[in-house]
């Protein structure tokens, strides 16, 4: 997809946009607005692919939880993405994708969605009204960092196009080139080198929202791996006892769990691990029954049947959950009811690493936003802009991550009009 003629050697433009996901799409809608032409480059064939997979199941746009719990989410960076979201909050988002004719609705658990579900009526809508007013798009074009030769400017960006090597005069850029996990669809951080080469403070990228390996026995791997843990609670580990309880559930897998409730605490448990290795995360089997009762339950007389056949006639222990009990208890306790009934709501799960980074579903790390100002200007590179996850910030799913990096793209695009009019 191209609305751009076949490149020569070098062109010029007012404003390149490098990265066609959401961040970038928001800071071309964004310069628009402020009246400025906006030229938008990406290396896939086509914009928005990790916006679209990540939309497949169900295209989680934002949350409608109040502003102050929302703003937490965003754990150390959170003043800084509050101050993003002043230009785009949740509620903005829903009015703008309403402007596309993209109706919304809040689920159960306060997640915003769009009616329909999918991420390709927006984007289709979105791109359709960025053609409309002036945005032109140059795909399979991928950026290689500044050109070598100094006379060309500070803005002069080296791409690598199926027609051969570009370099493109801007006026100002703004980089929104994602983080570094789904490689496939763009998001392969290969831009870290070349803007740390550049004096950029870029923080190493780590995966976030990601699952956890364990070391499972051949039983368990073979009998349950793909098997969800329903209705259960878990908790980071605080010096060898569980720390605050979250309601969820998720998935075991070959080598260890993923799921809605470990992204909800993966940053957490990724960063107990990076400091000491390993770390336990705790699990309550049966959060809506009182500690009290599972041990009268577990410690009632169950005559000639197994414990295995015990536990799921008393307490309903079954499947998934049996086999994780099975798995993770320490041996003592099938000889000891009392251990059993502490083990049940509180049963360790010893997590040795973090999956792959191209596995996650986001990243952490990227540029520092001590490496920007307040317009996300990058101090090294005057008239250069960052947005979106590159950005050295993180958030939990649910509509937070998608929400943010939108605004940042809102704030780096004001931030280049304020730029071109100094």
């Amino acid at each position: 997809m191209s609305d751009a003629p076949s490149p020569a050697s070098s062109a010029s433009v007012r404003i390149a946009i490098i990265g066609g996901g959401p961040a970038g799409l928001m800071a071309a809608e964004t310069l628009t607005r402020q009246g400025i032409l906006a030229d938008v480059y990406d290396g896939m064939p086509s914009v928005g692919r990790k916006f679209l997979l990540a939309g497949r199941g169900g295209l989680n746009l934002t949350h409608s939880e109040p502003a102050e719990r929302f703003n937490q989410r965003y754990r150390g960076r959170s003043s800084a993405v509050a101050a993003w979201l002043r230009h785009l909050d949740a509620q903005s988002l829903r009015d703008w994708a309403h402007g596309l004719g993209i109706d919304t609705f809040i689920g159960s658990s306060g997640r915003v969605f769009p009616r329909e579900m999918k991420a390709a009526p927006l984007l289709r809508a979105w791109l359709s009204q960025l053609r409309a007013v002036g945005v032109r798009f140059h795909m399979r074009h991928r950026w290689n960092g500044w050109a070598a030769d100094e006379t060309a400017g500070p803005h002069a960006l080296h791409f690598e196009t199926p027609h051969g090597a570009l370099t493109v005069r801007a006026d100002a850029a703004i980089l929104a080139l994602g983080g570094g996990s789904w490689a496939r669809l763009g998001s392969d951080g290969a831009w870290v080198t070349g803007l740390q080469a550049h004096g950029v403070n870029v923080a190493p990228l780590r995966p976030a929202n990601g699952g956890f390996e364990i070391d499972w026995s051949t039983h368990l791997r073979e009998r349950s791996a793909g098997m969800p843990v329903k209705s259960i609670a878990m908790a980071l580990d605080n010096n060898g006892a569980p720390d605050t309880w979250r309601r969820g559930e998720f998935l075991l897998t070959e080598s260890g769990i993923e799921g809605s409730l470990v992204y909800a605490l993966s940053a957490g448990l990724r960063d107990a691990i990076d400091a000491n290795g390993t770390t336990i995360a705790w699990v309550d089997l049966l959060p809506d029954m009182p500690a009290e009762r599972v041990l009268a339950q577990v410690s009632h007389p169950r005559g000639a049947r197994s414990m295995s056949s015990h536990l799921q006639s008393r307490l309903g222990l079954k499947g998934a959950k049996a086999a994780l009990l099975r798995e993770c208890a320490d041996t003592q306790a099938w000889q000891d009811t009392t251990l059993l009934a502490r083990s049940i709501k509180a049963l360790p799960l010893r997590l040795l690493r973090t999956r792959p980074i191209d596995e996650a579903i986001s990243t952490a790390g990227g540029v520092r936003l001590e490496a920007t100002d307040a317009a996300l200007m990058l101090t090294a590179a005057p008239g250069v802009f960052c947005a979106g996850e590159m950005l050295d910030w993180e958030a939990p799913t649910g509509g937070y991550l998608l929400t943010a990096s939108m605004a940042s793209g809102v704030i780096a695009a004001e931030g280049v009009g304020a730029f071109l009019a100094s």
